[in-house]
């Protein structure tokens, strides 16, 4: 077949004249239809990061414990100690997700799985971070949300389950922003040996390249068209089917590329996710500085008439490019026959530089592979500032009946418990979970390594559409404090940049300020940036998402004891507040929920107070000194307070009194400061505990006690009440309620 290569034909493939006329430079001549391809998919901005690359340098990404630093390979790798690592990194299925939510998450978990066994890593657990529109209502807006939300956490589960692979937290949020344009951004994390680190690199000339796993299909196509254009103009309608996953054989794959890379075998090993085919063969010839030479003929294909177009291009599912060392074809024919997986040799590692493909026989592409891979246009797009958002005045606001704000934040989705979630995943498989789903950070055992490990997923979405610098710095605060507050030292960052469209001036701006945020905090906390992924053009038909820079951290706790947990234990302990009682309504999810106001500039964040409160609270839970620790977030001191009586295996009420404190009680319980945290405390800690408070020098107060059966908070001459069972209710039951409706 004989394409004209014309300008529409160009610019629907997202390519502008002039990068056009650079790759005719890099060819020297025109290229053909399925090169064209080639370099839409290579070139677009989820494969090459034109429009974000000069940002993404922004971040720090070396230490003294990363042994594979971000871009290098499929996933960043840290050192945990003796001689153990692990790989792990986030990425975002958010655009197939809003045309097919169930394939589209499920593809999205399979994705990021085969990131981190490619690493040589085997995959221990799954965190997911998830935004949809407003759930609540009788509106067809509603009954979309639903339908999105209920059909992504199925896609999860589905996923997660039938591989084996347990899901033990992450975040879930809603907001008019992401209507129709729900975010699926899904986190996995593996451990490794330190000699057992694999690379995606295609070394050795004349080493024989395999394809393994699913066969090709024209079911991934949908991914290639959504990495070579900007899609927010073309109607659903038009758009085709997304990939589909198979976790049976996800499950087969995994553990025959392991069994393969422990034998020694393997020169270099890539996983056919983003431009399939395409993206495996440049990038694995690229970083080996060598070429690749297949023939299309040879590839497993399970639909006939599939042209080279839509062989390189085809995002199926479940498939990996191999370089096997000369003399191991044997040990891959007899391990993948073993798990009974399609293989075949499609072609041989070459000395020229080549991305060099073939039909039967006939060169279909020829394309310089280094070229293709690293020599796409790099942009810096405008940017234009928002308008600051105002401050936020207390005096302009009326006072809201505080006792039924609180339980209204409490149902609010999210706010509300995610139990209706967390039941749909297996968070027990490999009996590792230490702490489930539902706490400030979820604890897991590697048995192999006897090391435990902390992970968490945060993002404000509102702070940073109102400030997106001081909202990206905060999400990494919060997520050091949520790591903190579980008893981890924090160690490494991956993060999933979910924003519009960068031509739009201003969307431009929130992501270069959200970055710039990202990177100060990261330097600030000592954590490095270790890979993540970047997802542009989430827009619905009325304006884009709220800017999303989610940041997943990792951390470790050095000795099973500091293990914390989020709620209070028993009768007569005391509660501590480590950290400003504070005032800043502005941005907080009262402002939004009670009064329907998202505006006002959102709290700042001071890093020597934050570092100090995290270094006291770490203190004192290696010292034994602390029962429990909850960071105060979304809803402020009173959602804490009720989380800490509510969210535990018993439910225990608790005293507190804020004394003469000059704010108004709506402000002292709802406003979301930062670097505050909620500890509780056996009676004889009390001495101990306030003595290492007050050596550093850190605010801290003695809040109350936990017991009886009621929440009670006094403040001046006022005092409120809250039943724990009906906040328990409130709160446990809420989700489920909105989607039996």
């Amino acid at each position: 077949m004989v394409t004209e290569i014309t300008p529409d034909l160009i610019r629907t493939h997202g390519l502008t004249d002039q990068e056009y006329a650079q790759i005719k430079a890099i060819l020297g001549r025109e290229p053909n239809f399925t090169e064209l391809g080639v370099f839409s998919v290579m070139w677009s901005e989820h494969c090459s990061y034109k429009n974000t690359r000069l940002e993404l340098k922004k971040f720090p990404i070396s230490g003294q414990k990363v042994l594979v630093k971000a871009g290098e390979e499929n996933a960043g790798v840290i050192d945990v100690g003796d001689s153990w690592a692990v790989a792990f990194k986030m990425e975002s299925h958010n655009h197939p997700s809003a045309i097919e939510p169930f394939q589209g998450a499920a593809t999205g978990v399979g994705g990021i799985i085969r990131d981190i066994f490619t690493m040589g890593a085997r995959p221990l657990f799954l965190l997911d971070s998830l935004r949809f529109g407003p759930i609540q209502g009788a509106s067809p807006a509603a009954k979309n949300n639903r339908r999105l939300f209920s059909e992504v956490v199925a896609g999860i589960s589905h996923y997660g389950n039938c591989i084996g692979i347990p899901t033990i937290g992450g975040e879930i949020s809603f907001d008019e922003s992401y209507e129709g344009n729900p975010l699926v951004n899904v986190f996995c994390l593996g451990i490794l040996r330190h000699e057992q680190i694999a690379r995606g690199a295609a070394k050795g000339v004349g080493n024989s390249v395999f394809y393994v796993g699913s066969e090709t299909g024209r079911d991934g196509l949908a991914g290639a068209a959504f990495a070579s254009r900007d899609l927010t103009e073309q109607s659903k309608q038009d758009r085709p089917a997304v990939q589909v996953g198979d976790p049976f054989k996800g499950k087969l794959l995994l553990e025959a590329c392991l069994e393969l890379l422990a034998s020694g075998c393997v020169a270099g090993i890539q996983d056919m996710g983003a431009a399939g085919l395409t993206c495996s063969t440049c990038e694995t010839a690229s970083r080996g500085g060598t070429g690749v030479e297949i023939d299309l003929a040879l590839v497993p294909q399970r639909e006939t008439g599939m042209t080279p177009y839509e062989i390189l291009l085809s995002e199926s599912q479940e498939r990996m490019l191999i370089i096997v060392e000369r003399g191991g074809e044997a040990t891959l024919k007899e391990i993948f026959d073993k798990w009974d997986l399609p293989y075949a040799r499609v072609g041989e590692v070459t000395c020229d530089g080549m991305m060099r493909v073939l039909d039967h026989g006939c060169v279909k592409v020829e394309i310089p592979a280094r070229k293709l891979a690293n020599n796409a246009p790099v942009y810096e797009r405008e940017a234009l500032a928002d308008p600051q958002a105002p401050e936020f005045r207390i005096e302009d606001l009326p006072a809201a009946d505080s006792h039924e704000s609180l339980i209204r934040l409490l149902a609010y989705p999210t706010i509300a418990s995610k139990n209706w979630v967390y039941r749909q995943y297996d968070h027990t498989v490999r009996a590792g979970t230490v702490v489930p789903p539902g706490s400030d950070a979820a604890v897991f055992y590697v048995r192999e390594a006897d090391k435990f490990l902390a992970a968490t997923t945060d993002c404000n979405s509102l702070y940073c559409k109102l400030n997106p610098r001081e909202g990206a710095r905060i999400a990494v605060a919060e997520a050091a404090r949520n790591l903190i507050c579980s008893g981890a030292k924090p160690l490494a960052v991956t993060d999933n940049l979910n924003f519009g469209n960068p031509y739009q001036p201003k969307i431009f701006w929130q992501l270069r300020e959200s970055v710039e945020g990202l990177a100060e905090a990261c330097l600030r906390f000592g954590v490095p940036v270790v890979g993540g992924n970047v997802s542009l053009y989430n827009q619905n038909p009325n304006s884009a998402i709220d800017p999303t820079p989610t940041v997943g951290m990792v951390g470790v706790i050095g000795e099973e004891r500091w293990i914390t947990r989020q709620y209070f234990c028993d009768q007569s302990d005391i509660i501590y507040l480590i950290g400003p009682v504070g005032h800043e309504l502005g941005a907080s999810q009262y402002l939004k929920i009670i009064h329907g106001r998202k505006e006002f500039l959102p709290p700042r964040l001071s890093y020597d107070l934050e570092l100090g409160v995290q270094a006291v609270v770490l203190s004192l839970i290696q010292q034994g000194l602390v029962k429990s620790a909850h960071d105060c977030s979304e809803g402020g001191l009173g959602v804490a307070l009720a989380e800490c009586c509510i969210s535990g295996p018993r439910r225990v009420g608790a005293r507190v009194d804020f004394g003469n404190w000059p704010e108004r009680l709506d402000q002292i319980l709802f406003n979301e400061s930062q670097s505050r945290v909620i500890l509780s405390a056996p009676p004889e800690a009390k001495e101990a505990l306030e003595a290492v408070c007050a050596a550093a020098e850190i605010q801290f107060g003695r809040m109350g006690q936990v017991g009886g059966s009621d929440l009670i908070v006094s403040a001046r001459r006022e005092t409120l009440l809250w039943d724990v069972d009906e906040l328990y209710h409130a709160w446990y039951d809420s989700i489920e309620r909105v989607m039996r409706s």
